[in-house]
């Protein structure tokens, strides 16, 4: 492989403090059997539901080196395919006579594969992160790779037209609601051709255990909190219910602090108040910021 090749793909390995409950291996399971069907699979879901880890966690399980794209508004085709470059520029001063300066300039181009065609040439996983975030003219070439198998470099003008897919290519895509700002509307003939599974807040057991693990509480310490979190989400009397990293940031709040979870530490209130306030609201209105702080306050109350 290239230097370029060598610097963009990952090696397959296991994520530090990843929690692989019931509801996560049953995920990775069915979505393993699409992948060696060969279907790529395609995990959509709001912000926060670990669709980025899930898809990190499925391709370490196929084993194979690994590439990852992140949707980007900016992209055109050969920023996923790949383009020609390789244009030259020096200046040289003389030492002697300083009013003489030489330039010189190199025009010797060649083609430089980008990501997705490093991954269909050799057979790599390719992670497509929040896929819908580039336009939908970008993704247009990943119509005949999922389909026929086969590239086309044609719009990014490569000496060789067609490019034959690995037989070991496989892709794992993720993406946000459609409702999201900054995520654009796909092409239904894209979607067709993946296996879509729709991905909602983790279960109870999944949510204790991630928080657990990734602040190193108590077991118990970190149930006050994800019942908390939870409770919050299931009042839905909020812009936006809290997510697993909710959980997270107050947990990993409390164990900078040496704090505990107990409802007459005013730095836990605090905290949870700050957090959950944070992730519930986008646009500071006081009566929305009392209420949410009213909230969380009862909640306390009850699991603390």
């Amino acid at each position: 492989m290239t230097t370029n090749e060598i610097s963009t793909v990952l090696e397959p390995r296991q994520m530090n403090e990843f929690v692989e409950t019931e509801y996560v291996k049953d995920i990775i399971s069915r979505s393993l059997n699409y992948i060696k069907a060969g279907f790529p699979v395609h995990f959509r879901g709001p912000s926060g539901t670990g669709k980025t880890t899930l898809a990190k966690h499925l391709a370490n399980k196929i084993g194979r080196s690994v590439v990852i794209i992140h949707g980007d508004d900016e992209y055109k085709t050969s920023d996923l395919v790949g383009n020609k470059g390789g244009y030259k520029y020096k200046r040289l001063d003389d030492r002697f006579i300083h009013s003489v300066h030489k330039y010189e300039e190199n025009m010797d181009t060649k083609w430089i594969d980008n990501r997705l065609t490093i991954a269909i040439k050799n057979g790599f996983t390719l992670i497509y992160d929040e896929f819908t975030r580039s336009p939908p003219e970008a993704n247009n070439i990943l119509l005949p790779i999922l389909q026929d198998g086969m590239m086309s470099t044609s719009v990014a003008q490569q000496e060789d037209y067609y490019v034959k897919v690995h037989p070991e290519f496989c892709a794992v895509f993720t993406s946000n609601p459609e409702e999201y700002a900054g995520v654009h509307g796909t092409q239904d003939a894209l979607l067709d051709r993946m296996v879509t599974l729709d991905l909602n807040h983790f279960d109870y057991e999944t949510e204790l255990h991630i928080t657990q693990k990734k602040s190193n509480l108590s077991l118990a310490d970190a149930e006050k909190i994800v019942n908390i979190v939870r409770g919050v989400r299931e009042v839905r009397k909020t812009e936006y219910h809290p997510t697993i990293r909710a959980s997270i940031m107050i947990a990993k709040s409390l164990s900078t602090s040496d704090s505990v979870p107990d409802k007459n530490n005013r730095m836990f209130r605090m905290i949870c108040q700050d957090i959950l306030t944070s992730e519930t609201s986008r646009v500071w209105i006081k009566t929305n910021q009392d209420k949410i702080k009213d909230i969380v306050e009862k909640l306390i109350e009850k699991y603390c």
